[in-house]
């Protein structure tokens, strides 16, 4: 059973027995607040988005709802985008209707709906292999909801993958694909693809699909178009999609893990009908990794990462480190492009369900079935702090890269890092962590006895070059003693739905929450919808300065006030 009461020590959290106003959707129930406070001023909720209503409720069972930010430009993307650049396609370039009012630079508006599209169409063009169904007749028709640009949510619900227009209020999508033969369970968007396929889908049948977005949505049928098809009927492999990337700055590669373990990587430019063969696993425990024979086969490596399920995968943003947490209840960490395991470590207890990296590359969040936020620490190759906070397993991680932290050192190196998590449990934690400030025991102690704390501290001559030596390359480190991993309380606990959480994004001007049955709320950052047309940059960074110093939560206790 599910426990949504938050702890009575959270400040800033509302539970089931709150009486603030509640919005009139179906996917809220009285006791809802439509904003949670935190130092920098209240979150307010802007609109929320869902699923047609006659979708059929019996396939929400099978999977669950997972959300994706895509933003189009006006045109295709150019030629020649930055390398580093496309690790930026879940949130960079995403901009809510509020950007309008902040005078935002892009030039980004919300759709008009007025007419035709009036853009050329993207160069996917017809699937090499097919598409799902005949489409020649409804690619003829244009959508008149679609005018080539804009931002979108793209998740999936039930056997469809359903578009919405972030700048619209309309809670309903715009655009629906269904699938005959799977459901959809996961996706990504690459807003800076060299061609018109930009958008994957991963299906529960273990089949793929490479799309362009922006054609789905020029499109009025129901069916998807113009698709790439690999791992058709799962040829080469049947189980499960657990989870899909883009690889940042890989010209067009793309990696698929699968609930039995293996990770594939793909080359979009290929045949999706390419043959690929790999040798038997001899021990399923072990890590490996296969080169198909052929140079025109695709996909063109198999990566066996463990025993049971991959349920999350994260990109760093330079694309140089792959990270990856399954049901054994590891945090793998590979040099994505040597292809080797760097280091790596055990949950507390259970399964590891999501994962993230900051966008410095220092650390990484993960959460599961421990009910922890988990904090690693890449230099220090440990975990470095775990959040308690959450009732119930976490689902969804990730840093908060547009929050500005008020006490960054000379260097301009971030100091303070904010984070959010989202769980079954029904809610939305936010956190903050002063490095500089947390009390983490050292690498080594007496024999036998307690541990000593110190600070992280990672200058020549430090601990750290001790920890290097105790700890070598590829190792998989045990579970850490709870007495040995500081804890920290969350800063904000907020209930945000009445079903169990699946996604978390940050975006610059909001913040997403999705539940599993597919229901996505939009939280405006504080002073985002009041302030008038000027920079958005000053805003926050004045409403950041009168935050207070958040180093007295960090302790070796929990929720010590």
């Amino acid at each position: 059973m599910i426990n949504t009461t938050t702890n009575g020590n959270m400040t800033a959290a509302s539970s089931s027995s709150s009486s603030g106003p509640t919005t009139t959707t179906q996917s809220q129930q009285q006791g809802l607040k439509t904003y949670f406070k935190t130092p920098e001023g209240r979150y307010k909720l802007q609109f929320d988005k869902t699923h047609p209503s006659g979708l059929l409720q019996f396939n929400h069972g099978k999977t669950v709802s997972m959300v994706t930010l895509a933003h189009l430009k006006e045109k295709p993307a150019p030629l020649t985008p930055t390398a580093s650049s496309s690790s930026f396609s879940a949130s960079s370039g995403v901009r809510s209707a509020a950007a309008r009012l902040l005078g935002g630079s892009n030039g980004n508006r919300a759709l008009s709906f007025v007419g035709g599209n009036g853009s050329s169409k993207s160069n996917g063009g017809a699937s090499r292999i097919g598409s799902i169904g005949s489409s020649s007749l409804s690619s003829s028709v244009a959508n008149p909801n679609f005018d080539g640009k804009g931002s979108y949510l793209v998740f999936n619900a039930g056997d469809a993958i359903l578009i919405s227009d972030l700048n619209s209020q309309d809670k309903d999508p715009i655009k629906s694909i269904h699938f005959s033969n799977s459901n959809p369970v996961c996706h990504a968007f690459d807003q800076d693809a060299k061609d018109g396929h930009d958008l994957l889908i991963g299906l529960f049948s273990g089949d793929v699909y490479s799309v362009s977005l922006r054609q789905q949505l020029q499109d009025v049928g129901k069916k998807i178009v113009g698709a790439h098809h690999y791992n058709k009927d799962g040829i080469l492999n049947n189980s499960r999609c657990t989870c899909i990337s883009w690889v940042p700055g890989g010209d067009g590669a793309f990696v698929v893990a699968h609930a039995d373990g293996n990770l594939y990587v793909y080359e979009k430019n290929k045949d999706g009908a390419g043959e690929s063969s790999f040798p038997i696993l001899k021990d399923q425990t072990l890590f490996s990794v296969a080169h198909a024979r052929y140079s025109k086969s695709n996909p063109i490596a198999r990566w066996h990462i463990c025993q049971g399920s991959i349920n999350s995968i994260s990109f760093s943003a330079d694309g140089a480190y792959l990270a990856t947490v399954g049901r054994d209840g590891y945090l793998r960490v590979f040099d994505y492009t040597k292809e080797h395991l760097v280091c790596g470590g055990k949950s507390y207890y259970g399964g590891l369900l999501c994962c993230a990296w900051s966008m410095d590359g220092k650390y990484i969040l993960t959460g599961g079935e421990d009910d922890l936020v988990q904090v690693w620490s890449m230099e220090d190759r440990k975990v470095v702090a775990w959040g308690e906070g959450h009732n119930s397993w976490v689902s969804g991680v990730a840093f908060d890269s547009y929050w500005s932290s008020p006490n960054s050192n000379d260097n301009g190196e971030t100091i303070t890092y904010r984070f959010g998590s989202v769980g079954q449990d029904t809610q939305l934690l936010l956190w903050e962590l002063e490095m500089d400030e947390i009390v983490v025991p050292l690498r080594r102690g007496p024999p036998g006895g307690s541990p000593t704390f110190g600070s992280p501290t990672f200058s020549a001559g430090s601990q750290s070059s001790h920890w290097d030596n105790a700890v070598p390359l590829g190792t998989l480190q045990p579970a850490p003693s709870m007495r040995d991993v500081p804890k920290i309380s969350p800063l904000v606990a907020h209930r945000v739905h009445t079903e169990p959480l699946s996604s978390l994004i940050f975006t610059q001007e909001s913040v997403l929450t999705a539940c599993r049955e597919g229901h996505i709320k939009i939280w405006t950052r504080p002073g985002v919808a009041e302030s008038q047309p000027s920079n958005s940059e000053t805003l926050l960074a004045t409403s950041l300065k009168e935050k207070p110093s958040l180093s007295s939560k960090i302790s070796n206790s929990i929720y010590k006030q």
